[in-house]
């Protein structure tokens, strides 16, 4: 009798074991949508193992850090390019290895068509969130938006303040444009192909009327969006960082210069603030808009790995950086708006709302339908 109860026992653990092991990530995630706080604690502690996160955003070292202090976890963060962190997806879950518990990642065109498609990363909302995130951002996750918009030197004669983006397509302007060049920074091309667009060429076209009284000729362009492109990026001078653009943007012998970048980068001790004018805030202070556009915007996404190993410690880290605390890297400077409505913008920065109003935001499928041709198009000022 002892024998076949042994034996029973046995084959029951065999067949949970089966069971847990043939569960996927995917599964846990979608069964774990209405655990609480404390129950995700309680699950994200009993897994083993060092927690490994990806993220292409330098601030995502210091919240992993933070959060495996607060919970006892051996955290290992990681910085990576956008591209970096899709192959390594890809090949660790192709090779079955350890690699990503969680990701953040920006670029929503390529998180739908490589990631999401492949079933490389799965997403969660954490049940104390579902109230502050609004639905539009709830799948996939955005944990945060980011702008890049113009900014100018206003040191010198000549401060390039403008007021029509057109103006950046005339002869003055001629090498006095900082742009990190779109082919190695897949956020400024999904800017470009999204100008190409009904709602923004037709945009643009307004503008130009606006600015010059005439009608737009488009001559051999498709539209008023590749023609502005086209006209920006031959006076454009790209750069490969942001952070350095702005740099040496807000030195003094950058007098007559304008750039198009990251707001965020202004936080650097190393960038001169007080020698750049930001152009939505001096629009904002005037009540004069820079027409059309004074910037683009796009979302961070905040994601578990298919492949993760720390599945539970991967959901309460997400919930963990759509609160205040795990805000708080992004949140203590301008340049970031959290998807948590409840989370408020750096005291003199923009509201989110203003800046959406005001800034191209993606569209991930416009921009996949339409990616190749505008690619194409934007290389042949890229040389």
């Amino acid at each position: 009798m002892k024998k076949l109860v042994s034996l029973l026992l046995a084959l029951a653990l065999l067949m949970t074991g089966t069971v847990a092991m043939a569960e996927s990530v995917a599964d846990l995630v979608a069964a774990a949508e209405s655990l609480t706080h404390d129950e995700l604690v309680a699950k994200a502690l009993a897994e083993e193992g060092d927690f490994i996160v990806y993220g292409n955003t330098s601030r995502i070292v210091t919240a992993v850090e933070n959060f495996g202090a607060l919970y006892n976890i051996t955290p290992v963060g990681n910085n990576l390019k956008d591209g970096e962190i899709y192959t390594k997806l890809e090949n660790e879950i192709k090779g079955k290895a350890k690699g990503a518990d969680m990701v953040m990642i920006q670029d929503g065109a390529s998180l739908q068509d490589v990631a999401i498609a492949n079933g490389y990363l799965v997403n969660y909302v954490p049940a104390s969130m579902k109230d502050k995130v609004a639905e539009g951002d709830q799948n996939p996750l955005i944990h945060q938006y980011i702008n890049k918009v113009f900014i100018w030197n206003n040191k010198g004669e000549n401060v390039p303040a403008i007021t029509n983006v057109w103006q950046l397509t005339e002869k003055q302007f001629k090498g006095n444009i900082v742009f990190k060049a779109p082919d190695s920074e897949q956020v400024n091309m999904n800017f470009l192909v999204m100008l190409t667009n009904e709602e923004w060429s037709g945009k643009l076209a307004e503008a130009y009327k606006n600015l010059y009284g005439k009608e737009i000729e488009l001559g051999d362009y498709e539209n008023a969006g590749y023609k502005w492109i086209a006209e920006f990026l031959s006076n454009c001078v790209f750069g490969n960082s942001d952070t350095t653009l702005a740099e040496e943007l807000s030195q003094e012998t950058a007098a007559g210069k304008i750039g198009l970048f990251v707001l965020s980068k202004l936080r650097s001790s190393s960038v001169y603030t007080e020698n750049l004018t930001v152009g939505q805030y001096q629009a904002t202070q005037t009540g004069t808009a820079i027409e059309p556009f004074s910037g683009f915007m796009y979302p961070m996404y905040a994601m578990v790995s298919a492949n993760a190993s720390r599945p539970y410690t991967a959901m309460l880290f997400i919930e963990y950086l759509m609160g205040a605390e795990g805000f708080k890297p992004w949140g203590k400077s301008i340049g970031a708006y959290s998807g948590n409505g409840e989370i408020a913008p750096l005291e003199g920065d923009l509201s989110l709302a203003v800046w959406k109003d005001t800034l191209v935001m993606e569209d991930p499928e416009y921009i996949l339908d339409n990616y190749e041709d505008v690619y194409s198009f934007v290389n042949l000022y890229l040389q």
